[in-house]
């Protein structure tokens, strides 16, 4: 008969499940124990070989009986942030004992960098068109030249345009982003596309852009919610106009590939650098900066695409070519969304990249 393991015994095996790196050492800094995470970095090599050093240095620091912060940063692949603390053991005002713990922090540096960059994106987002608005309403309340205030008239209506849009498409993407649960009615292909291009006909008629359609079977249905749909798919036509010289198509098509339909928008624009193609579904991103005043938008599309997708348990793919166009395609299952709500299930989006 095996012997239950003892209190000692567990510590070790408890220690090791832990999700950050654990080392204990001799006030000297000696050390007696890591555990399994921290266990990695002895003999690394590379990068990774500066956390050994780093723990080193704030065991050595750490002995004067002070609590010790460290940043490392592994440039990888894949890059990695890791944060080493110390924390002396004392009994009677002395140092008896050093712990230091290696905690992972890759994950929550991104989400801070997220957020501190959509909160900065944001804000130049809504402060532009409301200082726009404001100079331009009081050179209006001074202007009595009529085609002078036709033409302030004009640029204010487009301003505050700009700036609805700019409210309307954060609202749609926290919607979206939260996971809200739809009804999944039965939703023709045909109306997400009539509905995206009645969005954008008027754009591409001032752009001199043509817009067609391709759809294989005029009977092909999706279960999932039309609202969001033609809003992920109007995104992608609003998209591929923007960035179309005049004269040319961006083509819609619909099609069945196996169990799965596939609406995809064409362009035969500028194109996307191979180097920004993993970026382009980033809230605000945007490839091509010295457009940007003249193509407007909000840089919301792109992530509102992505969002309808993985509520929908599909992926969106892109393709593209720089100088010659891209392709975005929005995969769907036709009965997947239903399945999920009534699952209460979720799935995970993926976004494919092709140079």
């Amino acid at each position: 008969m095996s012997r239950a393991p003892s209190p000692d015994d567990r510590l070790p095996m408890l220690v090791s499940a832990l999700p950050l790196g654990v080392v204990l050492a001799e006030a000297d800094g000696t050390i007696v124990f890591r555990n399994a995470f921290a266990q990695n970095f002895v003999n690394a090599r590379h990068s990774e070989a500066l956390v050994e050093s780093a723990l080193s240095k704030l065991l050595d620091d750490a002995r004067g009986g002070r609590r010790l912060e460290r940043s490392v940063d592994l440039y990888g692949p894949p890059r990695r942030n890791l944060e080493l603390r110390s924390f002396p053991v004392l009994e009677d005002g002395n140092v008896e004992g050093l712990a230091v713990t290696i905690e992972d922090v890759t994950e929550a540096r991104r989400i801070e960098d997220v957020r501190r960059d959509f909160i900065a994106n944001v804000s130049h987002e809504l402060k532009t068109p409301v200082g726009a608005i404001g100079i331009l309403a009081e050179t209006l309340s001074e202007a009595d030249d009529p085609e002078v205030v036709s033409r302030l008239s004009d640029r204010l209506h487009d301003e505050s345009h700009r700036l609805g849009q700019t409210i309307d498409d954060l609202l749609t993407l926290s919607r979206i982003e939260s996971g809200e649960r739809f009804e999944p009615s039965v939703v023709t292909i045909d109306s997400i596309l009539t509905s995206a291009v009645t969005r954008v006909q008027a754009a591409a008629d001032r752009a001199g852009v043509s817009l067609a359609r391709e759809v294989h079977d005029d009977d092909l249905t999706i279960v999932g919610d039309e609202r969001q749909l033609s809003s992920a798919i109007g995104n992608l036509v609003e998209n591929a106009v923007k960035y179309s010289d005049a004269g040319s198509t961006v083509t819609l098509r619909a099609e069945q590939q196996g169990e799965w339909l596939a609406l995809s928008v064409t362009d035969n624009g500028i194109g996307i650098p191979e180097a920004d193609l993993d970026r382009v579904f980033e809230r605000f991103y945007r490839v091509d900066h010295a457009r940007r005043r003249s193509t407007g938008g909000t840089g919301l599309g792109l992530a509102i695409v992505r969002h309808v997708a993985l509520n929908h348990a599909g992926s969106v793919d892109v393709t593209s070519v720089e100088g010659e166009g891209s392709t975005f395609t929005l995969f769907l299952h036709p009965r997947r969304a239903d399945e999920l709500f009534e699952t209460n299930e979720s799935a995970p989006s993926e976004v494919s990249i092709h140079g």
